[in-house]
């Protein structure tokens, strides 16, 4: 178990100065250092104690299932070094052979079917213009897209012969999507072309078609079929409510799809749709939670599939035509991150992650019923059993709305110590807080002996539409108003100190820490966003255009006068000056998300309105940090700031 730090250290010498240089001064006159990549202003040092406490919490590794190669052997995602890398890992148990070996992550891996083979995606500073390139287990690897251009969603025929995928260009809203054989190579050709995101799902069986989907905005996406000899395209079901449709894939008879879907349901079911008809047929009826993921037999007859019950996932395996369902497997409390069938579809792959464990995968004989774990991660120096495992609780907002939270509280804390508080606030806005390995939050209650509480307020993922869409457009404050009541529910917590509490997020939940500090700044003691949103006028007119009107879907089209007031009244940098605590802001300078203007502009605001303010720009990275030395940078600044917070007396 990680150590507290020591006593001795004393971070409220070492950085009120630090704060108080910021308070007022031109950005020319703040403390400015470089740290790797990182451009720090306004930080002071890090204490040593602070790089050898965050390392023991940063080394964990996780195992990601990619995909199964054609002899029963799988291809995982791992770090070893500083970036994730593709490994094979022959058996179960076997060791992990390191197959690439770029100074970039790699985003993820598909296998070529009927070959060893591979299509990896990755990109550049995380900037997300993905490449896709192929290659085997050994020799190296061959660029198939266009540079310059973001390529994603590759998908195969059965027999491996056609690769499709989308691409978008700089500056364009529009989309291509592209195919050509992967073995053979070559030019890759036009298939079809979209104003407006679209994604190829599948290939049918006789490669005459592709099902694509276009995205309108999160909650509602559009089923096509492209006829690959005319180049024509036909909406399936056009006269269906808006509804939102997930991985759709062709069934063996080429006539009817399978899909996730909210169609007609406030939840996502699991439904087939009959292609000539539009026509849906419910797979999954009367559950009370989300489908999430699911796989088919390439014969169609065996299904698994996975529903998100509060936050934990929970894996069924059935006879898709009877029903009937076949021997279960029983899986370590947690979260799915893969499931796929073998080609012979004798074995189901399972990924897993939990709060105390970083991510393994698993393989389930679905003939034998035998569960058998293929890999075994590391947590580094820490001690699973000494880890906190997150309490689900939930508390009432200001009209009623019952909103989820999972608490992770700190162990080893003396009865009757009320502890400093952390509200994390999760990005999307359209995703959910979920029991996964989440090595910031065990740190933090851990080191700094803090209670770490991460709500789902509404407008996030996993609990319904209506749930999902009580914050969209001019109710968008809502959200904030969920955390003023979570704010009244830690007033009446007995082991929860109220006069500490700290407020943080990234990307949306970058925007909500920011807009909290604005509302509540007086009952929290400072706030931490990392590529947040701090003008949604700005930040809609500079996201990138390939996503640009997705985003307008979800936030309000800011072209539109009485939209644009809205926009402007409710973006944090017009109430800036409600904020009176400080506030530690970080960003990578390649994020075509959150442009880095949105993070510049409020520490420049806050600066210039005599207020605390440490920035940190990451030269190398995009919408996240996913290169080691940035990430533990990232955290011992976090701890510096946040120990300084709690250590303050209440103001």
């Amino acid at each position: 178990m990680l150590k507290q730090l020591a006593a001795s250290i004393s971070l409220a010498a070492l950085s009120a100065g630090a704060f108080a240089q910021t308070s007022g001064a031109p950005a020319s006159a703040v403390n400015q250092r470089q740290v790797g990549s990182a451009t720090l202003s306004g930080v002071p040092e890090i204490p040593a104690d602070v790089r050898e406490a965050v390392q023991r919490y940063q080394n964990s590794r996780a195992a990601q299932f990619e995909d199964w190669l054609p002899d029963g052997s799988m291809l995982i995602a791992t770090r070893f070094g500083a970036t994730q890398q593709l490994h094979h890992v022959a058996s179960p148990g076997a060791a992990r052979t390191q197959v690439t070996f770029g100074a970039e992550p790699i985003a993820g891996a598909s296998v070529i079917p009927g070959t060893d083979r591979f299509v990896m995606v990755r990109d550049t500073g995380g900037d997300e213009w993905f490449q896709l390139y192929a290659r085997g287990l050994t020799g190296t690897a061959q660029q198939l897209t266009q540079a310059g251009t973001r390529n994603g969603s590759p998908v195969f025929s059965k027999d491996g012969s056609l690769l499709a995928w989308a691409r978008a260009t700089k500056g364009s809203a529009a989309y291509t999507i592209l195919g050509v054989d992967p073995k053979a190579g070559g030019t890759p050709r036009t298939l079809y072309q979209a104003d407006g995101a679209v994604a190829p799902a599948d290939i049918a069986p006789d490669k005459s078609r592709l099902i694509f989907v276009r995205s309108l905005s999160n909650r509602e996406d559009q089923l096509f079929e492209l006829d690959l000899a005319t180049g024509k395209a036909r909406r399936i079901a056009p006269q269906a409510e808006a509804a939102v449709y997930q991985e759709p894939r062709y069934l063996p008879n080429g006539k009817s799809l399978i899909a996730i879907s909210d169609r007609g349901s406030d939840t996502r079911q699991l439904v087939e749709i009959d292609l000539a008809t539009g026509n849906q047929r419910v797979l999954t009826p009367d559950l009370k939670w989300d489908v999430e993921s699911y796989d088919v037999t390439d014969d169609g007859r065996v299904l698994a599939y996975s529903v998100n019950e509060d936050g934990f996932s929970r894996v069924v395996v059935q006879d898709r035509i009877t029903r009937r369902a076949l021997p279960q497997p029983t899986l370590p409390k947690g979260v799915l991150t893969a499931l796929k069938f073998s080609l012979d579809g004798k074995q189901l792959a399972i990924g897993l992650t939990s709060a105390t464990s970083a991510g393994d995968v698993w393989a389930w004989d679905v003939l034998g019923a035998g569960l058998t774990r293929w890999t075994t991660s590391e947590l580094g120096d820490l001690d699973p059993a000494q880890l906190a495992e997150p309490e689900l609780i939930r508390f009432t907002s200001f009209d009623g709305l019952s909103v989820p939270a999972f608490v992770y509280r700190p162990k080893g804390v003396p009865a009757g110590t009320r502890t400093p508080v952390i509200i994390d606030i999760h990005g999307g806005p359209e995703a959910q807080t979920r029991p996964i390995w989440n090595y910031g939050a065990q740190y933090f209650a851990d080191v700094l002996k803090a209670t770490v509480i991460l709500p789902n307020v509404r407008g996030s993922d996993g609990y319904g539409k209506r749930y999902l869409n009580l914050d969209n457009a001019e109710k968008r404050e809502d959200s904030v108003k969920d955390i003023g009541a979570l704010l009244d529910w830690i007033g009446e917590q007995p082991g929860l100190d109220a006069s500490r509490v700290a407020v943080y997020g990234q990307s949306y939940g970058g925007y909500m820490s920011l807009a909290v500090m604005t509302h509540y700044s007086d009952r929290l003691v400072g706030g931490v966003e990392r590529y947040g949103i701090s003008n949604w006028i700005t930040f809609l007119e500079r996201t990138e255009a390939y996503r640009r009107d997705n985003r307008r879907a979800e936030y309000g089209d800011e072209r539109d006068p009485k939209m644009r007031a809205v926009l402007q009244r409710v973006s944090p940098i017009t109430s800036v000056d409600r904020i009176t605590k400080p506030m530690l802001v970080m960003q990578g300078a390649n994020d075509p998300r959150v442009p880095q203007l949105e993070s510049d502009q409020i520490v420049d605001k806050l600066r210039a309105n005599g207020n605390e303010a440490w920035y940190v720009l990451f030269a190398d990275e995009g919408h996240g940090f996913y290169k080691k030395p940035n990430n533990d940078l990232r955290r011992e600044v976090e701890t510096v700031f946040l120990r300084r917070l709690f250590e303050q007396p209440a103001r």
